[in-house]
């Protein structure tokens, strides 16, 4: 099952990894040559390059956070997991004391 759920999770970060490069490439891409053969507008210097940085930026702190929310639910399962396990274990030791107190031993 565990396989099944990597196999998914994979699926799912290369959709939206492609779906991202997809933006990042049409935003960043602002064409400075005109089309057509006419002139365009200049824009500000700082505006034209700083676009498609900014959408790289945002995207690769995107996938850093989900990465990092993945890997520290893994963990918390994990942490419960034991939790329950170690409570599962003192339900069924052998406690001499409670043996005493229910009067099935003397």
């Amino acid at each position: 099952m565990r396989e099944i759920w990597t196999e998914r999770w994979l699926r799912f970060l290369a959709l939206f990894s492609s779906i991202s490069l997809h933006f990042v490439t049409v935003y960043s891409d602002e064409s400075s040559t005109p089309k057509h053969g006419t002139k365009t507008e200049d824009h500000a210097p700082s505006s034209g390059g700083s676009k498609g940085s900014t959408i790289a930026i945002v995207f690769v702190v995107l996938v850093g956070v989900s990465v990092l929310s993945f890997f520290l639910y893994k963990f918390w399962q994990k942490k419960k997991r034991e939790e329950q396990y170690a409570r599962l274990l003192k339900l069924f030791e052998e406690d001499d004391e409670l043996e005493l107190e229910l009067g099935l031993r003397d």
